[in-house]
C-alpha cells in the first residue's frame, strides 16, 4: 500500500495553488518552501554559478549554504529553502550573481 509523505504524518495542507518557474506553472502546498514545491516538480537547479555556468538548487535545505538562491517576484538572492511559496510566486533561474537580467 503506497502511502504519501504527507498521508503518513497525517497532514491536511488545504488545497494547492500555483506558482511560475521560468514560465512553467508548478503546483505548490501551502506550507511548502520555494525549494520544496520546485523539487516537487521535479525541478531540481534554478542558478548557475558566478563563472562557471554550472546548474545549482538547494543543497543543505536548512538557510546555511547559499546554494539554492533564485530570483523570487524580481528579487535576486532570495534563498528559496527558506522562502515560502504564495500563490503567483514568480521564480526565474538567477544566471551568475543574479543581477544582469534586472532593470534597476
Amino acid at each position: 500500500m503506497a502511502r504519501t509523505p504527507a498521508e503518513l504524518v497525517g497532514a491536511n495542507p488545504g488545497p494547492s495553488f500555483e506558482i511560475t518557474m521560468d514560465g512553467r506553472p508548478v503546483t505548490a502546498l501551502p506550507g511548502q518552501s520555494v525549494a520544496a514545491a520546485l523539487w516537487s516538480a521535479g525541478i531540481l537547479a534554478w542558478r548557475t554559478t558566478r563563472h562557471t555556468d554550472r546548474p545549482r538548487g538547494a543543497f543543505c535545505g536548512i538557510g546555511q549554504c547559499y546554494d539554492c538562491l533564485a530570483t523570487i517576484n524580481g528579487e535576486p538572492n532570495r534563498r528559496a529553502c527558506l522562502v515560502p511559496a504564495r500563490p503567483g510566486d514568480v521564480i526565474i533561474t538567477q544566471e551568475g550573481h543574479g543581477h544582469a537580467r534586472l532593470s534597476v
